[in-house]
């Protein structure tokens, strides 16, 4: 059985991971007849957002023991990742994308990707293993790779500025549409980037997932 590696970035679309994204890419995989295994940084969330009101709250939470909740307690701690022991990586999004495993969300085109995201990424790509994002995570992809590497997060044109800054190529792309970077393995699809429902999540979660499969 494949084994995927999914990067959890904290719990709620404003401060941590989308849920719908997360829990959508975990039941992709599941239907794809692939195992999955969750992982998240030890580290503490930029900071916490109300989701009812949307207002910055007055605490600290951590964004292991947040992704935890949608892991139902079954995540390890990303410092402890091992690219040999996956198949593929693949990272929901989530505004935490860009406020926990980097920093887009502050500094746009100058953010930095944490250390340990970065890690784990050029080691699936030393290896040459698929690597999926969804939403706003391939920012990331396109800080740590440059280089002409094709991706979408839809039709942003800032974001897709930003990124294009980074040396990547964008690809605008629509509901459940996936980019494929055939030199990378990078498989990218826009998700809540778009006016989307929960539908058009799960075709895009499921099309990154089948696409990663047909590569292993």
């Amino acid at each position: 059985m494949k084994k995927i590696a999914v990067v959890l970035a904290g719990n709620g679309v404003y401060d941590g991971a989308e849920i719908h994204e997360a829990v959508l890419t975990l039941l992709a995989i599941q239907k794809a007849g692939a195992k999955y295994v969750v992982f998240a940084p030890d580290i503490e969330q930029a900071h916490v957002i109300n989701h009812l009101t949307g207002e910055v709250a007055n605490e600290k939470r951590n964004v292991l023991v947040e992704s935890a909740r949608i892991a139902r307690g079954k995540i390890s701690n990303i410092a402890y990742f091992n690219a040999q022991e996956f198949d593929a990586l693949v990272f929901p999004g989530g505004f935490g994308v860009a406020k926990n495993l980097c920093n887009f969300a502050f500094e746009g085109a100058n953010c930095k990707v944490k250390p340990d995201i970065e890690r784990v990424v050029k080691e699936m790509l030393a290896l040459n293993k698929p690597i999926g994002a969804l939403c706003i995570s391939p920012v990331i992809l396109a800080k740590i790779i440059g280089n002409d590497v094709n991706l979408t997060i839809g039709n942003d044109i800032e974001t897709a500025k930003a990124i294009e800054s980074f040396g990547a190529n964008h690809k605008s792309a629509g509901h459940g549409e996936i980019v494929f970077d055939p030199k990378y393995k990078i498989i990218t699809t826009p998700c809540y980037m778009l006016d989307a429902n929960i539908q058009q999540i799960a075709e895009g979660a499921e099309n990154v997932i089948n696409k990663i499969m047909e590569l292993l």
